[in-house]
């Protein structure tokens, strides 16, 4: 149920974070403990329990994952901290790319035990792509096996020496239960349940270390500024308000990354990391104007972040939730927003009257009156609107960057099970990649299958299974054909074909002389008239060239597309009485499949270029069935204790190749695919193909 709310915040007071990192790594129970520490909720839910506030949609409660990025807030110390909680799993890293998109910060979470992981990395380059700040969170270290300096010290090695912590853990493991604030060297202990802490002087202990560190920090900070060197070279230290703004400014431009340590599970940590938020991290205004593109004049703009302006806002989500309807996920970029207000959806021309807004935690709507620049906000029922689209005042005609999705690494067929079906599956499949635009279907006439693509098997599964929930469309899944297509190896310079046919009456004639000719790959088709005379009336060369058309749509020796050919026609004869349209395309069609098989047919198969990130120690693994899978390998490069593997493998290879490769590397590597280009089957594949179309046509007969 929704619920009123008139707190209003300007965009100074406002903090917008994405929590992001590996799977597994404590973002939704770290986002918990925060609504717990903060006052938000009473009770701490736990994911196990299937209990949290971000993670309460059916399949995740089912599976214990995060499927969904969820928008929440806190107030802190008077400050709004807008919160991202995003999916580890990649299957579901579209969410994870939007939430980064409109963040301003970065909150990039790392186990204490296992330190850097695939995920890790890339949630990293996410940020990096987005210019953000990022604080680097060392989670869990109340794990009885907690490493953390191994965590900061594969942080350091994989981002850089600008990578510094700010927090010393005491008792890492079991019984951790404070930290040493290394910017203001006090000892923060905290209460069993994390809300309470209590702020002392630094055990004697801990001294020593503390002191190393805290130098190592004042040295970091002072080297990120002229003025601040100098400081630090006459009084040989910084005070702690230079410390403070040295960070924060540093921290802007990306010339610190704090390292922060916290237990999701008991709280601890958790008040420090949001005082940094409120203290460290940028506001709207900090991150300064951001750019779009005017639409009249298709030059670039700036945009500042002032509630004065005309206002704009940008949809970086749409979600469809049963009993509200569709929800449309916004952060404004310029003006305020309120209920009522009429905008223009840039993409299609469209005004949108703004229903109620809402801030989200979780499912849990709270109603407000109106959002300013810089903030993030959900509107219920657009009509025309969906993700990557920019709504603005009349006149501010602009659009913002569109996020860039990846694209899919599996596909599948899918068909309904019950006849009848096939519309609302269509219209169920377009409404969930329009909630979803990293899946994505096609309908593919030439192999009779409708295509679903997406991150992963767990992505296409929770897709389907969301279908038959909303939409009542029971589907089956398949492995997808594979678009295969026919080509010419060598010329034919002269193919004849008389279509003669008499059966009282009216006959049929059509006489040609054409010539085939492969062309380069990817050049297409191409049909030159180079009749002379008369011989073949005008009037019936296009016929001639329809029935070529038809026949190389139908393929002629598997059934797939011809491709890359040139057809001339040259000579041939006509009956002034016999002779039409129809009798010259079947001499076309006929004389093509003849010259089609004179002239050394061959099959090409798509190929993919992938690039595969694998722990060093899985690449010999990955390398050897990259091979067994008819693979080239393009390239390597290290990347930390990753290695990075480009090749190029027959589509024909790679369907379920995540789930292959997650098994091979124990769920460490990722792999992105993207189509690179055609070329032969080899011999021995595609006699299979051959005998394969040829029994299918037996049996069809």
């Amino acid at each position: 149920m929704a619920q009123a709310t008139t707190k209003d915040y300007s965009a100074d007071r406002i903090r917008n974070v994405a929590f992001v990192g590996h799977g597994g790594s404590g973002k939704t129970s770290l986002v918990e403990s925060m609504l717990f520490v903060s006052g938000t909720t009473t009770r701490r839910g736990r994911v196990e329990d299937g209990n949290t506030v971000s993670d309460y949609h059916p399949d995740e409660v089912e599976r214990k994952i995060s499927i969904n990025g969820s928008l929440l807030h806190v107030d802190w110390k008077g400050m709004k901290l807008n919160i991202l909680d995003t999916p580890g799993y990649s299957d579901f890293t579209g969410d994870v790319i939007s939430s980064v998109r409109v963040a301003d910060t970065v909150a990039l979470l790392l186990k204490s035990v296992e330190g850097v992981e695939v995920g890790t990395e890339v949630a990293w380059t996410y940020a990096q792509q987005q210019g953000l700040p990022v604080f680097i969170v060392v989670n869990k270290v109340d794990n009885e096996n907690a490493e953390v300096d191994h965590a900061v010290a594969r942080a350091r090695e994989r981002f850089g020496h600008d990578v510094v912590r700010i927090h010393l853990p005491v008792n890492a493991g079991l019984g951790f239960d404070a930290i040493v604030d290394l910017l203001h060297m006090k000892l923060l202990t905290f209460s069993k349940d994390g809300a309470a802490v209590t702020v002392g002087d630094i055990p004697a202990d801990l001294k020593e270390q503390a002191d190393h560190l805290h130098e190592e920090l004042v040295e970091k900070i002072a080297e990120t500024d002229e003025a601040l060197m100098n400081k630090f070279f006459e009084e040989g230290t910084l005070g702690e308000a230079d410390m403070e703004s040295g960070l924060r400014a540093a921290f802007l431009q990306r010339k610190i990354f704090p390292v922060l340590c916290t237990s999701a599970a008991t709280g601890a940590g958790l008040a420090p990391l949001m005082d940094l938020l409120v203290q460290v991290a940028p506001s709207p205004l900090d991150r300064g104007p951001v750019t779009a593109q005017h639409l009249e004049t298709k030059e670039a703009v700036t945009i500042a972040p002032d509630a004065a302006a005309p206002a704009s806002l940008f949809v970086f989500r749409t979600v469809s939730e049963e009993h509200v309807g569709e929800l449309s996920f916004f952060r404004v970029y310029s003006g305020a927003v309120q209920a009522g207000m009429d905008l223009i959806n840039e993409a299609n021309g469209k005004f949108e009257r703004l229903g109620q807004l809402f801030v989200m935690n979780g499912r849990d709507r709270k109603e407000v009156g109106r959002l300013v620049a810089g903030d993030l906000g959900a509107v219920v029922k657009l009509k025309d609107t969906h993700t990557n689209n920019t709504l603005s005042a009349k006149g501010l005609p602009v659009t913002y960057t569109p996020i860039s999705f990846p694209e899919p690494v599996i596909r599948m067929a899918i068909r309904s099970k019950s006849k009848g079906d096939e519309d609302r599956m269509s219209t169920g499949l377009h409404a969930l990649h329009e909630e979803d635009p990293t899946f994505v279907m096609h309908v593919d006439g030439q192999l009779s299958q409708t295509i679903i693509a997406g991150q992963g098997e767990l992505h296409l599964l929770i897709v389907t299974k969301r279908l038959k929930q909303k939409y009542g469309v029971e589907v089956e899944l398949a492995e997808p054909k594979i678009p295969y297509k026919e080509a010419l190896r060598s010329t034919v310079a002269e193919i004849e074909y008389k279509h003669k046919k008499q059966t009282g009456g009216r006959g049929q004639f059509g006489h040609i002389w054409i010539k085939l000719e492969p062309l380069p790959r990817g050049t297409g088709f191409e049909f030159e008239d180079a009749v002379v005379g008369g011989v073949v009336p005008g009037r019936f060369v296009p016929a001639v060239e329809k029935g070529v058309i038809e026949t190389m749509q139908r393929g002629v020796i598997a059934g797939y597309e011809v491709v890359d050919v040139r057809v001339t026609i040259f000579d041939g004869s006509y009956h002034s009485v016999d002779s039409d349209e129809h009798s010259f395309k079947i001499a076309g069609a006929m004389a093509f499949k003849k010259g089609f098989l004179e002239g050394r047919p061959m099959l090409l198969e798509p190929i993919d270029e992938i690039t595969v990130t694998v722990p060093e120690e899985y690449m010999g693994d990955v390398m050897g069935d990259i091979s067994g899978r008819r693979g080239k390998i393009l390239g390597m490069e290290a990347d930390g204790h990753y290695q990075i593997i480009r090749a190029q493998v027959p589509l024909a290879e790679i369907h379920k190749y995540s789930t292959i490769l997650r098994s091979m590397t124990q769920g460490r590597g990722v792999y992105r695919t993207k189509f690179s280009h055609y070329e032969e089957v080899p011999r021995e594949q595609a006699e299979k193909i051959v005998a394969a179309y040829e029994k299918s046509r037996a049996e069809g007969e």
